[in-house]
Order: C-alpha cells, then structure tokens, then sequence
C-alpha cells in the first residue's frame, strides 16, 4: 500500500507496532467473509492494533508524536441518533478499519481520527494494548447483560473473547463460572483465567455439565463465544429461568434455528453484541492495573511476514496457542 497522507486538522497518523488476530480475521481467511459480508481481494484484516503516532494534525492538542497508543477500530460520526444517544457502536455512518469499509491494520502506518486513539502507559506491551479493543467489547456485553453477586456464568467457547468474558465475569462478582471447550489447553487456560469449572465438549453436552454443575437450575447468563448453531442451543437448554444469553462470536452461517420452546419455557432473554461502545478506557484500567492478565493471553507473536503462518496456526489450534499477535 501507499503510505498514507498527512493526518489531517483532527487526525493522527500511527506507526502500527502490533495486531493481535481476531475470530474476525480468522472468519475472513477460511471463508472469505464474516458476518453475512464478504471480502473482496485484495483486503487488509486486522482491527486489534496498538502502536506510536508518527505525526498529529495542526488541532490535536493532547497527542503528540511518540505517543503511544491502542486504536479504536469503529470511525463514528458523532452526530447520527445513535450517537447522540451513547450507543456509538451503532452510528448510522460507521466505518470500521477492518477490511470491507476501510483496510484493516495489518500495515505499518495508519491516518484515523484522533478520537480513535486510547494513549497506553509505558509499562505496558504493545502485544497487551492489542486485547483493549477485544476487552472493551466483552465490557459493553456485560453491560446489556449485568450479572448479579453470586450468579451463575457460562462461556461458550475458549478462544480469546470467551477467556476474557471468564475473566469479567469473575470481576464482576459472579458465584461460579463455568466455560465450556473441546481445546484442552484452552480449558487449563481458563481455570487460570478465572473459570471454577470447565467442560471438555467432546466428552459430554455443555447443557447437561451446566445443569449438573448448577443442581437442575442452569446458568443466569451465557455468553456464547462460539457463535455455533449447536453452541446456541445447547445455551438455551442449560439457561435457568429468566437468564440471559450474549451472543459475541460471529457465525458461519447466515441464519441459525433456535428452539423456540426452550427460550419460551425460560422467558429467556438473547442479547446479541456488537462491537464495544466506548469502553476502551476501562478496558485500558483493567489491564494496566493488573486485574485481566492479558499478556497471559498472548501466547504466539509472530512477525509481518510470518502472517500466513499465523492464520493456520490459529485455524488448526495448533502449538497451544491462544491469542496470536503479528508484532511489527
């Protein structure tokens, strides 16, 4: 790609020094799209970055050139409903540096909006700051979701966003948290994540685990990291009356049956998510201060042109790996 122009009057250009691979990406590479989209080649991936201005428009006054940054990927307009509302992550004119609207940042340099810069303290990696944008996401689920002391969670799947959401849940007060994978080294990293109880999938149904775990009763909330047709359904038959489920992972598929019976019986309540409204900041305090591990996450760094690689690594579960950064 050309390098980019000069950041304009309220931009900042930045010299991208990590990406940390998203499900996204992985989504984008086996099939070409996610989400229902599909690319078009060639395509930039990559939305986790964190990295240095290299240069600030003439009206961006608290950054400077060396700082040091984690990136917000969503472009809002600031003006729509939803954002006037507080609900940024569904501004009518979003555009999001991922791929299909705008390359993604799987390149050095990037020009964006300064508002879409989060400064990080220099204690902490750039490979860290990449789990900002995913961490905001799982904040803003919890927010839809909110879990009440004692709870039950469970998480449905132990990649990356199912890891973290193991991690909040704890934080956030829940009893007993339970994640469910068929990955081994993905169940131990969970225990260590914060999880009380994990589930090998291939040995036996999350649903019937769950209500085992929790005496016949079922889980308040599930958060279905998987975004599997079978990942779904088994969530609404271990949901204890009234629960919740927060739907983060991206299907394959465009549409998914739902046993409407099971969330009828339940009064169950689907929430499905979508990006991190604005949380990146406490998502930078809970890493900085210690409290989600992330560089614990990041298992794999490879370098630029070790991407590919990177993409089949992640894709065969390979090498224990968890969270995969291209370090540049």
């Amino acid at each position: 790609m050309p390098e980019p122009p000069e950041p304009g009057p309220d931009e900042v250009t930045v010299r991208v020094r990590a990406l940390g691979l998203c499900g996204t990406d992985l989504h984008f590479y086996l099939e070409g799209a996610s989400a229902g989209r599909a690319v078009s080649y060639p395509c930039v991936l990559g939305h986790e970055a964190a990295g240095a201005v290299v240069a600030a428009g003439k009206n961006v006054q608290a950054i400077a050139a060396g700082t040091r940054v984690a990136v917000e990927p969503t472009i809002t307009c600031g003006e729509c409903e939803f954002c006037l509302a507080g609900r940024r992550n569904l501004c009518e004119h979003a555009v999001f540096m991922g791929g299909l609207q705008q390359p993604g940042l799987l390149r050095e340099l990037a020009t964006m909006p300064a508002r879409n810069v989060v400064t990080i303290p220099d204690g902490m990696s750039y490979a860290a700051a990449t789990l900002i944008e995913p961490l905001a996401v799982i904040l803003h689920a919890f927010e839809l979701t909110p879990v009440e002391p004692g709870q039950t969670v469970a998480v449905m799947g132990a990649g990356p966003i199912g890891l973290l959401s193991a991690a909040v849940a704890r934080l956030s007060g829940a009893g007993r948290v339970v994640v469910a994978d068929r990955i081994a080294h993905r169940l131990n990293l969970a225990l260590e994540m914060g999880a009380d109880t994990v589930v090998d999938i291939s040995r036996e149904l999350v649903a019937d685990a769950i209500l085992d775990i929790t005496g016949g009763r079922g889980a308040h909330l599930i958060v279905d990291a998987a975004g599997r047709p079978d990942s779904l359904t088994q969530a609404l038959w271990a949901l204890a009356p009234g629960g919740r489920i927060a739907l983060i992972g991206i299907p394959s598929e465009s549409s998914m049956s739902v046993d409407i019976q099971a969330a009828l019986t339940r009064e169950a309540t689907l929430v499905v998510v979508r990006r991190s409204n604005q949380n990146d900041y406490a998502a930078l305090g809970l890493i900085a201060s210690g409290k989600i591990r992330a560089e614990m996450l990041v298992t794999h760094r490879f370098a630029l042109d070790q991407t590919d690689h990177a993409f089949q690594v992640l894709a065969g579960y390979a090498d224990g790996v968890a969270k995969a950064v291209v370090e540049l």
